[in-house]
């Protein structure tokens, strides 16, 4: 591996990987920012756990349906043309939020949010396989998907400044100005990824020809070593599936530190909404390093399936130790933060998987039916924690299913997955 071509690969990086960061903070924060509004929102408008369970969920619904079809799209129409039009969609929609009055306007604003964000993060990682070889991805993938820790690290404090600070201002609830302020960013960056982003090597003004050379022989040689497989092989694959139900695993226990994170730290005796906030910050911070360390020696060694198993193992035990310590801060914020960690290690290592098996429109279909099938984990999540709390007043029986969901991803990814996918 010459010194040229590291330089080169790093000079992508930069140009590409902070700005992809930047928006998938973004995306996180308006997928997730009803966590915090729930702390408000759900006194104002008389909602259950099961209604807000549903309403944080059936996001995902409108983004299961609408996944394929977008980032098919995406390989027709380019990146960036594609992922502008999902970033000003989503951001008017998720400002839309603080109209919402009751629960049927709150589910049709969260599905049309899914809708409108449909095809993001699968487009981003098909994206990233344009430019980066398999060898090189699970690092990237990682940088890139930190932004879900740093979307809680700058979330939560920002989250429970806003609700705190602009209560009652205008007439408006904390939790209104919160849906308004957050979804701005993300129609703004929206409009700045048409002038900034390249559909793909060739496009890149940015580049020497021999740049694009050498980044062109990267990704060739990778698709001679890769079977071509029809959109029908793929949706027939039982290779994909079980990648497919690998990653659901993930993202129940994703989604349910995502969605309920604020409400177990405030369970544990904190009151004050900005405290809070504050205190999701650690957790993320925590994940944010350990997920980055842990794909770069995942890089280093060319292992996959243990570094993904680990990881889920830790998420898993996070959460049961969280559960039992859930009324000592000290004892589950600790607990947390390990969890946390485990949980979003687990999601770049898995990426390095079905990226290193697919290529050209299969990998555009097959990426985008794993993360939209997975991704229906985000429905379910919330829904069932919401809808236990309410039966048993308790969030401990839903954390020890988002637990056991992990445990299970865990051996499924060792088990089930080809040691040649490693």
């Amino acid at each position: 591996m010459s010194s040229n071509e590291d330089a080169v690969y790093a000079k992508v990086s930069w140009r590409l990987v902070p700005f992809l960061f930047l928006c998938y903070v973004a995306a996180y924060l308006d997928r997730v920012n009803v966590g915090f509004a729930k702390l408000q929102m759900q006194a104002d408008l008389q909602f259950s756990d099961t209604v807000y369970g549903i309403g944080a969920g059936i996001f995902f619904i409108g983004y299961f349906l609408f996944e394929v079809p977008s980032n098919l799209l995406m390989s027709k129409t380019g990146a960036r043309i594609w992922i502008a039009r999902i970033m000003i969609t989503w951001g008017l929609i998720s400002s839309a939020l603080m109209l919402a009055d009751d629960a049927t306007t709150f589910y049709a604003l969260r599905f049309l949010l899914g809708v409108a964000e449909a095809g993001f993060f699968p487009g981003v990682i098909l994206y990233l396989t344009y430019w980066y070889p398999a060898r090189r991805r699970a690092r990237i993938i990682a940088l890139f998907m930190s932004a879900v820790a740093v979307a809680g690290i700058v979330g939560g404090p920002l989250s429970g400044w806003i609700m705190k600070r602009f209560a009652g201002q205008s007439g408006l609830a904390g939790w209104q100005w919160l849906f308004l302020l957050e979804g701005v960013p993300s129609v703004l960056i929206g409009v700045w990824t048409l002038f900034y982003l390249d559909d793909d090597i060739r496009s890149a003004k940015w580049l020497a020809e021999d740049e694009k050379q050498v980044l062109e022989r990267g990704i060739r040689a990778e698709a001679q070593g890769k079977a071509a497989m029809s959109l029908r092989q793929v949706f027939g694959s039982g290779k994909v599936w079980l990648l497919a139900l690998v990653y659901f695993c993930f993202v129940m226990g994703l989604y349910g530190v995502s969605f309920w994170l604020p409400q177990l730290i405030k369970n544990t005796g904190v009151k004050d909404v900005f405290d809070v906030g504050l205190l999701t910050a650690i957790p993320y911070t925590v994940a944010a390093l350990t997920m980055v360390l842990v794909a770069r020696h995942s890089d280093r060694s060319g292992e996959r399936r243990w570094h993904a198993a680990w990881s889920a193992l830790a998420g898993c035990a996070g959460l049961v130790v969280s559960t039992i310590y859930a009324d000592n801060t000290v004892v589950a914020m600790a607990a947390l933060s390990v969890g946390t960690a485990g949980i979003l290690s687990t999601l770049p290592l898995f990426w390095s998987l079905p990226t290193a098996l697919l290529t050209g429109t299969a990998a555009a279909a097959g990426i985008a039916m794993i993360n939209s099938i997975g991704n229906l984990a985000g429905f379910a999540s919330p829904y069932l924690v919401g809808a236990i709390k309410d039966a048993t007043h308790s969030t401990a029986t839903g954390m020890y299913m988002l637990a056991a969901s992990l445990l299970l991803g865990g051996l499924l990814v060792v088990c089930g997955v080809k040691r040649g996918a490693s």
